[in-house]
């Protein structure tokens, strides 16, 4: 178990979003944690069985709206955990699950995930992270896929969802997305520049190659038309988006003087009957393994 007297001191993060008590980041992240689950079919659409994980354990909780979610889904989950670097989103958490009547089962831990996870060997039998490359930068992918493995129970499963900036049929959209690119690639967080799907591509690779056995894939290419509920959430999303997301880019790509003037020509764009926001996402999940090479991603 981790021990609440540990990670008082917040880590620095490799988060696109470095002001980790952002407000506006904090909505976008609940936004975004109901665009995805909704969208997707569910917490754990393609689980056989979700009912019967007892520990569950999901890395880069943010503001818990995926964690919190199971524990409604799934009453006989006994244990549910949640870590994040950021105080700020644990705190947030942990309100939201007792509010909504799930704080005897859910627990919200601050805990650099790529330093250690504090928790005991072969503890859980569900392991989940969803969108980490927004913190996981390439060369921490082997050090955390071992983590994973080490706190997973023998047979446990082990989940990864990833995806990539958002898109759209907006000629603004597609110019601050290869912005936005652009910097992931140079600040360490995609494979290959200017490729949206770099991590999608190589997601179950190196599941197998940090030793997950009988790894299965689950592509969801979501879209999201105009004035339709789930497309006024994509329109807000991508408002914060590109908003918050402004210093990270400004540090690692070259923004033009016009920025501003092509967010706003975006948000109108956006708003256009024949709009139709994309956003592409891949499961990857298998079992534990044992075997567990040295190689470089």
């Amino acid at each position: 178990m981790a021990d609440p007297t540990k990670s008082q001191i917040e880590h620095p993060s490799a988060y696109f979003v470095q002001d980790r008590s952002n407000q506006e980041e904090m909505i976008r992240l609940q936004l975004q944690d109901q665009l995805i689950t909704t969208s997707m079919g569910g917490v754990l659409p393609e689980q056989p069985d979700p009912a019967s994980f007892q520990r569950v354990l999901d890395v880069g909780s943010g503001t818990g709206g995926w964690l919190i979610e199971v524990a409604k889904a799934y009453p006989t989950i006994k244990l549910l955990i949640g870590v994040d670097v950021s105080q700020k989103m644990v705190d947030y958490a942990k309100e939201q699950a007792k509010a909504q009547g799930v704080g005897d089962r859910v627990e919200f831990h601050v805990m650099n995930a790529l330093r250690t996870l504090e928790f005991p060997n072969a503890f859980f039998d569900l392991i989940n992270q969803r969108l980490g490359w927004s913190w996981v930068r390439v060369w921490e992918w082997p050090k955390l896929l071992e983590e994973f493995q080490r706190v997973a129970q023998p047979g446990g499963t082990i989940r990864i969802t990833e995806g990539g900036w958002m898109t759209g049929n907006s000629d603004a959209m597609m110019k601050l997305h290869h912005l936005a690119l652009e910097a992931s690639f140079y600040s360490g967080h995609l494979f290959i520049e200017d490729q949206n799907n770099s991590i999608i591509d190589r997601l179950p690779g190196l599941l197998e190659r940090y030793g997950v056995q009988h790894i299965q894939t689950w592509a969801h290419n979501l879209t999201f038309p105009a004035e339709t509920p789930q497309g006024k959430i994509f329109h807000e999303d991508i408002q914060h988006l590109f908003h918050v997301a402004l210093p990270f880019m400004h540090r690692w790509a070259h923004v033009p003087d016009d920025y501003e003037v092509i967010y706003q020509q975006m948000l109108e764009e956006a708003q256009r009957p024949d709009f139709v926001g994309q956003w592409s996402f891949l499961t990857a999940w298998g079992e534990h393994g044992r075997s567990i090479t040295s190689e470089t991603p």
